[in-house]
C-alpha cells in the first residue's frame, strides 16, 4: 500500500546535525522554486518550526480535501502520520482528478515513515476481519453498520466501505451515527472507544448497550453472548494515547487553583472527564472556542500539547493551560521535524522522492465509497 523509496541522492544522517536557520532556509528555498506545484501540509499537533513552513494548517481530513481541491499541486508533503498521508493520496488522486491532470499523479510524501499513530495501531484489518467474522456467528452483521473514525488506517476504511459503512470525524460522529442507524440495528465503531462511548451516550444510548471488543480476548471480544446479542454499539478497544492519559483529578486541580477556569476537552478524552468537562469539541472547534472567547477567560485544555501551546502563544489576552500536569505529546507526530521535511524535500526536488505514500486501486475504491458517504451526511 505504501512505498518507501529506498535509493535516494541525499541521505538523512548529515541533515541531522544542521542547525534550524540552516533547514528553514533551504526549506524555504525548495518552496520557492518548486512553486505552486508543492504543498507542505502542517497538522495542528506539529512542532512549531515545522507548522511555519506548511502552506496549509489544519485536522487531517481538512487538509487531505484542502490539497486535493488543487489544480496545480503536484507534489504533497504531509507533515502528520501515516494514515493522514494515506488520505491525501486518495482524495488528490482519485478517478476524476487523474481525468482532471491526464492520469498524472500527484506525489504524496510522509518525511519520517516511523511517524505512525498508536490509536489507528490499535485496530489492525486482520482483526477487524476476525472480529467481524466472530460476529456473525451470534448477530446479523448483515444489519451491523461499520463506523471507522478518520483516524484509521486506509485499508479499515475500505472495509467500511465493503461492508455498507462509513468514516467519521471528530465533529459529525453523531450525524454519522445517526445516518448508520437509519441502514442497520447495531454499529461497529472502531478504532476509537472513548469518541464511540461519548457520541452515543449523548444519543441515549448507555454503557451497558456498549460493549468493549478487545480484539486480543480469547471469545466474543472479551464478552458474554449475551452482551453481543445486547448491544446497540461495539466499541472497539483503542484509545489516543494523548487524549487517554486526562483524568478527573486534573479537573478537578485545575477548578480548585484556578476559580472560573473552564474545561475545553477532545472528545477522544475518557468518559469520565468528557462528562465533567466545560466544553468538549474537535481540534477545530477547539481552536474556534478559544479565538470566540472573550479576554480574560480561563482555559484548562485537554487535547495534545503543542496545540495548546500554540492556543496560549496566539492568545494572550486569555489564560490557558495544559490539562494535566504530566507533559504528553503525540510522540509520533513528534518525529516529524526540520531534519526530515529538509530532506525529503530537497529529494522530492531531485527526482527521486523518498517516503512516498502511494495507496493501491482496490483499497482507494472502497475507501473512496465510505468517504463519500460521509460527505453525504448532514
Amino acid at each position: 500500500m505504501s512505498v518507501a523509496t529506498e535509493s535516494a541522492p541525499f541521505e538523512l544522517a548529515p541533515y541531522k546535525s544542521l542547525e534550524n536557520d540552516e533547514l528553514s532556509k533551504r526549506i524555504e528555498d525548495v518552496r520557492k522554486r518548486l512553486g505552486s506545484k508543492l504543498l507542505i501540509l502542517g497538522h495542528h499537533y506539529q512542532q512549531d518550526e515545522v507548522i511555519a513552513h506548511s502552506d496549509l494548517r489544519g485536522d487531517s481530513y481538512q487538509l487531505s480535501q484542502m490539497a486535493a481541491a488543487s489544480t496545480d499541486c503536484r507534489y504533497i508533503v504531509f507533515c502528520g502520520v501515516h494514515f493522514m498521508a494515506e488520505t491525501a493520496d486518495i482524495l488528490a488522486n482519485r478517478p476524476e482528478k487523474l481525468a482532471e491532470r491526464d492520469s498524472a499523479r500527484v506525489t504524496v510524501v510522509l518525511p519520517d515513515m516511523a511517524a505512525g499513530c498508536s490509536m489507528a495501531d490499535m485496530a489492525a484489518i486482520e482483526q477487524v476481519e476476525d472480529a467481524w467474522a466472530d460476529m456473525s456467528e451470534l448477530i446479523d452483521t448483515s444489519r451491523v453498520i461499520p463506523v471507522t473514525y478518520i483516524n484509521s488506517a486506509a485499508s479499515l476504511k475500505a472495509f467500511c466501505g465493503r461492508h455498507g459503512g462509513i468514516v467519521c470525524t471528530s465533529s459529525n460522529a453523531r450525524a454519522v451515527l445517526e445516518w448508520a442507524f437509519e441502514r442497520g440495528d447495531r454499529v461497529l465503531f472502531f478504532p476509537d472507544q472513548h469518541l464511540g462511548r461519548n457520541t452515543s451516550l449523548g444519543m441515549g444510548i448507555t454503557n451497558e448497550q456498549m460493549p468493549v471488543w478487545d480484539p486480543y480476548a480469547d471469545e466474543n471480544g472479551g464478552n458474554s453472548e449475551q452482551q453481543i446479542r445486547d448491544s446497540k454499539v461495539i466499541l472497539w478497544k483503542g484509545h489516543c494515547s494523548v487524549h487517554q492519559m486526562f483524568r478527573p483529578e486534573h479537573v478537578a486541580m485545575f477548578r480548585e487553583k484556578h476559580p472560573g477556569i473552564k474545561i475545553l476537552v477532545h472528545p477522544e478524552c475518557p468518559q469520565e472527564v468528557f462528562e465533567i468537562a466545560d466544553e468538549a469539541g474537535s481540534t477545530g472547534k477547539i481552536i474556534q472556542t478559544v479565538q470566540n472567547a472573550e479576554p480574560g477567560t480561563k482555559w484548562a485544555i485537554g487535547t495534545e500539547l503543542h496545540l495548546v501551546n500554540r492556543l496560549k502563544s496566539e492568545h494572550p489576552d486569555q489564560e490557558i493551560h495544559f490539562l494535566s500536569p504530566v507533559i504528553c505529546m503525540c510522540a509520533t507526530m513528534y518525529r516529524i521535524d526540520l531534519a526530515h521535511l529538509c530532506w525529503s524535500l530537497e529529494n522530492l526536488e531531485a527526482g527521486h522522492a523518498v517516503n512516498v505514500i502511494e495507496v493501491d486501486d482496490e483499497t482507494t475504491k472502497w475507501s473512496l465509497v465510505a468517504l463519500e458517504r460521509m460527505l453525504q451526511v448532514k
